[in-house]
């Protein structure tokens, strides 16, 4: 006998419909597996096969063969025990075939028939509601599921559950959405740093305009302490924000507690990752770092530490805010519009430039080591900014400034007049759009083209320079690029050799 049942595999961020087919006929006993699986799921029919009889049920004597249609697609993760369990159930007749009619499921089993959660669920909903059916998961997944407008979702904890559910002996409510499941946040406030006020500046004009931002300085000079206080200075994220935020992190299967995230991320790999770890890999790819810091902020520590390869392949989404992973069979795109935050060294020792400690390093070695980062890499960086060591009177001090909380306010507000006035922020101006609003004064105009003669900008450096001198301008609520504006966004402008 023959039943079908729905499901959906993931495919980057897409859920793409499988028709799970199961066939059971008389001769002797054999499980046959079909349609491209991979390991995991292939591994299936054990879990499947102590699923059933530990929940109570039959499991069929003869010959088994499950399709995952259609075959030419490679299927991969842990959403096809369920559906195959009740495909089996259906085939023999134990559960109507009228049961599974315009129902999705996914979910992974236990030994004990228990139902364990499945990775992608927000985007695996978008694919029920696009066809109509109604979707069952696990209670976890079934809350990120119900994120979706649109889609009836029921959340269950058990194979037999599952099944007194179709079959009408038990009775449940549609699941409803998580809690707002934010990230852990940084317990940290601008103010605990001493010093660095051209460093805090820099900070405040990257958060505001969405800039990327090179620090550079000596060892313990507060580098790392500056880029932790970065998320406190960002605007929570809109819902449409937060839902491709969430759609991601489901995707990789980090989504934290089933609910919307509204805090924008914030991701910190080490330098010893991999280029397919920064963009995503995986014979089917998931998302890399760049894109689960998609709409926060991926701080590299280390920067010319990192492989070549990992630094060259941020080249592409820094200009474009999208990564392309290509395959044999599929091409897959992740959204990776993040702000760049990476810190650095002067030299390989790390003291070229301090006031007291000598440098060790030969000029060969530093310029090697400055060599690390390309010159196209270095020229996407908005904001070069020297972060020096402080002096012992400096490191006595109480620390002073604003905190984070006014720093804020101020970076909202600039954000604010961004989107109202163009609809966008200032770091995704392009062409046109920039030369429209960037609104450079006289003066400004006369030392931009100063500026781009004496210091051989690029055409890229050039527009980076227009829209930070433009983000600086609207942190002063002034609707004009003046030349005193153009000016600091200038002097962020630094050569590593």
């Amino acid at each position: 006998m023959l039943a079908q049942v729905r499901t959906y595999s993931l495919f980057g961020l897409e859920a793409q419909p499988i028709t799970v087919e199961v066939d059971v006929s008389p001769g002797l006993p054999f499980f046959g597996l079909v349609g491209l699986a991979e390991k995991a799921v292939e591994e299936s029919r054990e879990r499947v096969r102590a699923a059933l009889k530990n929940s109570g049920f039959p499991y069929p004597q003869g010959r088994v063969v499950v399709n995952l249609a259609p075959a030419e697609l490679k299927k991969s993760g842990n959403q096809f025990d369920l559906p195959i369990a009740l495909g089996l159930l259906a085939a023999q007749g134990i559960l109507p075939a009228e049961a599974l009619a315009g129902i999705a499921l996914a979910g992974e089993l236990g030994l004990d028939g228990e139902l364990r959660v499945v990775p992608g669920a927000v985007n695996l909903a978008l694919g029920a509601v696009r066809e109509g059916y109604k979707l069952l998961m696990p209670t976890t997944s079934a809350q990120e599921a119900a994120l979706i407008e649109g889609v009836e979702v029921y959340g269950l904890e058990s194979l037999l559950q599952t099944v007194r559910f179709l079959g009408g002996d038990e009775s449940l409510e549609p699941a409803r959405p998580g809690a707002t499941a934010d990230f852990p946040e940084l317990l940290t406030d601008l103010l605990d740093v001493k010093g660095q006020a051209k460093a805090k500046r820099a900070l405040e004009i990257a958060a505001a305009g969405a800039h990327h931002l090179l620090m550079v300085g000596t060892p313990g000079s507060g580098k790392t302490m500056l880029a932790k206080r970065m998320p406190g200075l960002l605007p929570p994220l809109s819902h449409d924000e937060a839902l491709e935020v969430t759609r991601i992190h489901s995707a990789a299967g980090r989504l934290i507690g089933g609910g919307l995230l509204k805090t924008p991320p914030y991701r910190a790999p080490h330098a010893t990752i991999s280029d397919a770890g920064l963009i995503g890999g995986g014979s089917i790819p998931k998302p890399g770092e760049i894109s689960l810091s998609h709409r926060g902020v991926l701080f590299m520590d280390e920067f010319p530490e990192f492989s070549r390869d990992a630094l060259e392949v941020l080249r592409q989404p820094l200009e474009d805010g999208l990564v392309t992973v290509s395959r044999a069979r599929a091409s897959f795109t992740f959204p990776a519009r993040f702000l760049l935050l990476a810190s650095m060294n002067p030299c390989p020792c790390g003291w070229y430039g301090d006031l007291e400690r000598n440098c060790s390093c030969s000029p060969i070695q530093r310029a090697r080591y400055a060599g690390r980062i390309s010159g196209p890499l270095l020229d996407r960086f908005d904001l070069i900014v020297e972060v020096p060591r402080l002096t012992p009177q400096e490191l006595s001090r109480v620390p002073e400034g604003e905190s984070s909380a006014k720093v804020k306010g101020r970076v909202v507000a600039a954000r604010e007049r961004m989107k109202t006035r163009q609809g966008q922020l200032n770091s995704e101006l392009l062409g046109r759009a920039l030369r429209q609003h960037g609104g450079l004064s006289a003066g400004a105009e006369g030392l931009l083209q100063t500026a781009a003669q004496r210091l051989t900008l690029t055409a890229r450096s050039y527009d980076r320079i227009l829209r930070v001198a433009r983000t600086i301008a609207d942190l002063a609520v002034c609707e004009t690029v003046q030349e005193s504006h153009l000016a600091e966004a200038l002097t962020y402008r630094r050569s590593l050799a």
